[in-house]
């Protein structure tokens, strides 16, 4: 699948500038090379002036000169905040939560409201377009997911549908359009979805798991089923992050949470592959949207995130950020990676580690966030606080 290949511009990044941004290193035995896409060409003074109405976070994954780096917060919207706990008590069920275009646009502009961060996401779960597919599920309180009909054939496989999402997930479209407008650009709105392998994990072991054991059994006595199985969800989610920008979102983060469990290798046969077939198929159509990738515990695997031709690479707290930004390469944003634990300290301690993590990451685009979400039980002001401090974060270097 060819990927719009972009001419080459000068990039001026905060603290930083680069001219030249090389070509991305090959991708997953895919003969293309791409460029970051942040490299276009240089805009004309209408192009300048109509750009710089974007949101921050935009404006710095596309590599202009920004006047601090943006920030957000994984899970930035949930159980956290009091305003969410006691939308809860009158709406108890996730699913009615996050399936409702109401509820969940409230939900997202929770923390919009409260701390102004640069960037909102849709508040919904990666599992959410699997009854379009003929996969339901439920989210069952004190369980998580469960998956009444675990996928693990391929007569199973072969029935597995071409997702429709204007008629499956409808309010998804919804709740995007509506936090387009009530944020205009003032922020970014972020989509998310699932990475196959992440998603594959839940559908193959009919809910979450330590070991992974039906699906590992899978990987290793009937790869193609997997195979199958992965490439049909492949192409449903490039068609999904198309739902989602379509209808407003302005930047998707795919979430491959689960895949730091496969050892190297493996990762390279189940589930690298097939973030690449979804970043091919999205470029193709839309070539402009930015992706976002993330995997928990990706301390192991940042060269091969590299691989995957997404324009920020989102580093957790496994390892050090400027470590990170040297293993990938100067051809991507950065996002992350304080220790979301750290917001249980005292505000000296976290206005530091915010300084230290934009100050390591100095010289590269980068996306002031977590290193994982935010957790349960965080104190709101250290959250606010965490806020603050990233807004006046050069007031601090």
């Amino acid at each position: 699948m060819q990927a719009a290949v972009l001419p080459q511009r000068h990039l001026h990044v905060h603290g930083f500038s680069q001219a030249s941004i090389p070509q991305r290193r090959k991708c997953w035995r895919s003969q293309r090379l791409t460029v970051s896409a942040a490299a276009a060409v240089e805009a004309s003074p209408a192009t300048s002036s109509e750009t710089t109405q974007d949101p921050l976070l935009l404006r710095a994954v596309r590599g202009d000169q920004v006047e601090r780096p943006p920030v957000w917060m994984m899970r930035q919207a949930g159980r956290y905040m009091k305003v969410y706990q006691d939308l809860c008590k009158k709406h108890p069920t996730f699913r009615e939560r996050s399936e409702n275009a109401d509820l969940a646009v409230e939900i997202s502009l929770q923390p919009w409201r409260a701390f102004k961060p640069d960037g909102v996401i849709l508040f919904s779960d990666i599992l959410t377009p699997l009854t379009g597919m003929g996969i339901p599920f439920d989210i069952e309180a004190g369980r998580g997911p469960v998956i009444h009909e675990p996928i693990r054939t391929m007569q199973q496989v072969e029935q597995i549908r071409k997702l429709d999402a204007h008629g499956s997930v409808p309010y998804v479209a919804e709740a995007l359009t509506r936090l387009r407008e009530e944020v205009g650009h003032q922020s970014t709105v972020l989509g998310f979805v699932g990475a196959p392998f992440t998603l594959a994990t839940y559908i193959v072991e009919g809910g979450s798991s330590k070991n992974y054991t039906h699906m590992k059994r899978l990987m290793f006595t009937q790869p193609e089923v997997l195979h199958a199985f992965l490439s049909k969800m492949a192409d449903n989610i490039a068609d999904y992050v198309r739902y989602q920008a379509d209808a407003g979102a302005q930047a998707v983060q795919i979430f491959d949470s689960w895949a730091s469990n496969l050892a190297p290798q493996d990762y390279d046969v189940f589930a690298g592959p097939y973030i690449n077939q979804i970043v091919d198929s999205v470029k193709k159509t839309h070539p402009d949207l930015p992706l976002i990738l993330y995997i928990s515990g990706s301390g192991g695997l940042l060269e091969r995130m590299a691989k995957c031709n997404v324009e920020v690479i989102s580093v957790d707290g496994s390892v050090d950020m400027k470590d990170a930004i040297r293993r990938i390469g100067p051809n991507f944003a950065v996002q992350g990676n304080m220790d979301p634990g750290v917001l249980f300290g005292s505000q000296e301690t976290i206005a530091q580690r915010v300084v230290d993590t934009v100050r390591s990451a100095q010289g590269t685009r980068h996306i002031m966030n977590l290193g994982h979400g935010v957790l349960v039980g965080t104190p709101e002001d250290s959250v606010a606080h965490f806020f603050e401090v990233g807004k006046t974060v050069n007031e601090r270097l």
